[in-house]
């Protein structure tokens, strides 16, 4: 297994279910998530966080009571896993990416994902596959309308893949352009009437209205048909966001935003990165009112906060959402985001200051209090 060429959803879930179906052996699996967003990139900083996750393993390593062909093999794929971050021409255009590695099987897995909830790196008895599988259920399914005067595009974004869908063309009737009526009686030197032209604009009109709302109901039908988590309107100018008073109620929660794109020109690449640039805004959004939530709860008992009081109540399942400070290199945080995953629990990484100053490295929302 290497690298995925072509990414989409039946290929990752092909490799996914490939991953969890390894069993524990007298092997060990290097697992490594890696974000890869611009931040990440600036001078290289992905790349020292990797190579210091390394180190650590490998020091890790020389305290196991394992034997030493075991120990070698377990080195020679943190050096793979190190070699392939080297190179900057390998990596994809992605925000985060995901390898596996395991010399013993044959086994070297990249996978690119638009998100990774922080970076880490463990050597375990099996590939930890939890974090690919949370993230396609919790991105879901996001629909972007891009429209004009004239049609509309589809396009479907899924937290592996973008599929363009059928799209709608307005009515022929009103996409000409200027008003050619009768010539006009000229009066005082002036033309005289004018109501034809009038009538035609406010045909116009009502016709690019009626488009939109057509658009409208194309996209309710789709979110009745398979359920939405989110909703992009592009467009160019300020018919952006016409579409949005067309759209059914139960729409107006999905909207994530407006974007300006040409509908005609623009590519699945382009319509994909709009959609995580919009989804990495209510992610923020996310976390500062989370931890708004953790601040209220404390007192209450529905939250705690901190490493041990967190670690504790992990241990006792109680944890619904887990909160982890995003630029806390203690290895016992990416311990912890594993066990929230293996409970279900939602698992917040933060990286907005203002809701990281509400965190002591680790925090949760209780499903219950003792």
């Amino acid at each position: 297994m290497t690298a995925l060429t072509a990414l989409t959803d039946d290929a990752v879930r092909d490799a996914i279910q490939r991953l969890a179906a390894v069993p524990a052996g007298s092997y060990r699996v290097v697992s490594c998530y890696l974000k890869l967003e611009p931040r990440d990139k600036t001078r290289g900083k992905y790349l020292i966080k990797i190579k210091n996750r390394v180190k650590e393993a490998l020091s890790s390593l020389a305290q196991q009571p394992l034997e030493r062909a075991a120990r070698e093999a377990i080195a020679g794929d943190l050096e793979r896993v190190l070699g392939y971050f080297e190179e900057p021409g390998r990596l994809p255009p992605a925000q985060g990416i995901a390898v596996f590695a395991c010399s013993a099987l044959g086994l070297f897995a990249v996978l690119p994902v638009p998100h990774v909830h922080r970076s880490r790196l463990a050597v375990e008895a099996t590939p930890l596959v939890r974090e690919l599988v949370a993230l396609e259920q919790e991105f879901g399914t996001m629909l972007v309308a891009a429209c004009d005067r004239t049609g509309a595009r589809l396009f479907e974004v899924t937290a592996f893949d973008i599929v363009e869908l059928p799209g709608l063309a307005a009515s022929l009737a009103w996409r000409g352009g200027r008003f050619h009526g009768e010539r006009q009686a000229v009066r005082g030197g002036r033309p005289a009437g004018g109501s034809g032209e009038h009538n035609y604009h406010m045909r116009i009109r009502e016709e690019k209205h009626r488009h939109y709302a057509r658009v409208a109901d194309h996209i309710f039908q789709i979110h009745a048909q398979r359920p939405l988590a989110g909703l992009v309107v592009a467009g160019v100018g300020v018919d952006a966001a016409t579409l949005l008073p067309h759209l059914h109620t139960y729409l107006h929660d999905l909207v994530l935003g407006v974007v300006r794109l040409n509908p005609k020109a623009v590519s699945l690449a382009e319509v994909r990165e709009a959609v995580l640039v919009l989804r990495e805004e209510r992610e923020r959004a996310w976390e500062r009112a989370h931890a708004e939530a953790v601040r209220d709860g404390v007192g209450s008992g529905w939250a705690v906060n901190g490493l041990p009081a967190t670690l504790k109540a992990l241990q006792r399942g109680q944890v619904r959402t887990l909160l982890a400070d995003g630029h806390d290199d203690d290895a016992r945080i990416d311990d912890a985001v594993e066990d929230a995953l293996r409970q279900r629990a939602q698992v917040a990484v933060l990286y907005d200051q203002r809701a990281r100053r509400a965190v002591d490295g680790l925090a949760a929302l209780l499903r219950f209090r003792r």
